[in-house]
């Protein structure tokens, strides 16, 4: 909250939510294994520090057994926040549906392929399979009335991102790419120059840190990305 405020002092939310910094949150950081009312209290509140800044909340991804818990609150808040965005990870095998349920919605959901290691019973294991579903999600999502935020670096799926926007018709301002910062920044600035929204990803906080290395380590090729952005800025 303290974050949101200051944010909207520095000029740094307009109003609208276009083009401005808004702020993601994990549901077990705010209490949700505490209890879903603890989480949906808190989460209520960041939500209307928000709207006072002039920004919107999107509730990020975590481990399979938070998902429909979060899921859920979403739903609760969605008649007092109708602006809060939602995260699907496409390595799990619910995403097509959950994709569809919120596309129908018109809501912001945020498309990711994921990070947490989960049974083959719920998610896919292969890589190809998971980048399968991600188009699939993605299809669904450029498809439907609502606002995609397209969050991944893989070459390939931006480019299926592109040729979907083209397919469905989408103006440059009803959907958006995320990378995280200090990933592929080459790559940013290309969609950023070309028209697109490009929305960088900042971890803030005292466990920024680690945050950061997890994000590197879940994917070999973040790794590498950042790797030669670092090369590329020496």
């Amino acid at each position: 909250m303290q974050l949101l405020g200051k944010l909207a002092a520095d000029g740094l939310t307009d109003g609208q939510g276009v083009g401005a910094a808004e702020v993601s949150v994990k549901p077990t950081a705010v209490g949700l294994f505490l209890g879903e009312r603890t989480a949906e209290r808190n989460i209520a509140r960041i939500c209307a520090a928000a709207a006072e800044a002039g920004t919107t909340v999107t509730l990020d991804a975590e481990e399979y057994a938070a998902i429909e818990p979060t899921l859920q609150i979403a739903a609760r808040l969605r008649g007092r926040f109708g602006d809060l965005g939602c995260v699907v990870q496409s390595c799990l095998r619910r995403s097509e549906a959950d994709c569809r349920s919120l596309a129908g919605y018109g809501i912001r959901v945020r498309l990711c392929k994921g990070a947490y290691r989960e049974p083959d019973s719920v998610a896919y294991s292969a890589r190809r399979d998971v980048d399968r579903s991600y188009a699939r999600c993605l299809r669904v999502l450029m498809s439907g009335p609502g606002y995609p935020m397209i969050a991944t670096h893989d070459p390939r799926l931006i480019q299926i991102a592109g040729s979907l926007a083209l397919l469905t018709g989408r103006a440059a301002d009803s959907f958006e790419y995320q990378m995280l910062f200090g990933v592929r920044p080459g790559e940013q600035r290309r969609l950023a120059n070309a028209g697109a929204r490009m929305r960088v990803y900042v971890p803030y906080g005292g466990d920024w840190y680690a945050y950061l290395v997890r994000r590197l380590a879940e994917r070999p090729a973040n790794l590498a990305f950042f790797l030669r952005s670092l090369r590329e800025r020496s």
